[in-house]
């Protein structure tokens, strides 16, 4: 599981098909982040977890991010 975790093609790869599907007419993740922006009225619980399906290739990607620069002397 830590080779998964920390494996960067992988982790890019979510990032530009789950992050971001559907792409047209803008991304999902952007649409939910700007719903929730805007005060988050209406959000049922299936959107919040719309909301994380779609944000845990990005965070993942900014955990990898974190971990590099730790790590890099």
């Amino acid at each position: 599981m830590k080779n998964f975790l920390n494996d960067w093609r992988l982790v890019v790869l979510l990032c530009l098909t789950l992050g971001l599907a559907p792409y047209f007419p803008e991304p999902h993740l952007w649409g939910k982040l700007r719903w929730v922006a805007g005060g988050a009225r209406g959000m049922a619980p299936i959107d919040w977890f719309d909301l994380f399906f779609h944000g845990v290739p990005w965070l993942l990607l900014i955990r990898l991010l974190m971990v590099k620069m730790r790590t890099t002397p």
